[in-house]
């Protein structure tokens, strides 16, 4: 499994921010959201359709790169509470 972790402190908060690759057997990408040490929400992102793409690697690394991304925005722009 591959991911990504980043730790972002907003407005005196500590947020941490797991994303990762569960592999083909469980085709999707998992985002947990800890915020001070307690897990805030999650987000799965199913890539079932591009199974049989010859480019799979790619098109999951792209995925994780949006979704973990996306939710560090969120975080920075306080749509995330």
């Amino acid at each position: 499994m591959s991911g990504y972790n980043t730790k972002v402190e907003f407005r005196g908060e500590t947020y941490f921010v797991q994303t990762q690759d569960k592999g083909p057997a469980m085709p999707y990408i998992e985002s947990l959201i800890y915020r001070s040490g307690r897990l805030l929400a999650s987000r799965r992102k199913f890539y079932t359709e591009h199974l049989k793409d010859p480019e799979l690697s790619v098109v999951v690394n792209r995925l994780m790169d949006e979704q973990h991304k996306q939710i560090l925005d969120e975080i920075l722009n306080a749509r995330l509470a």
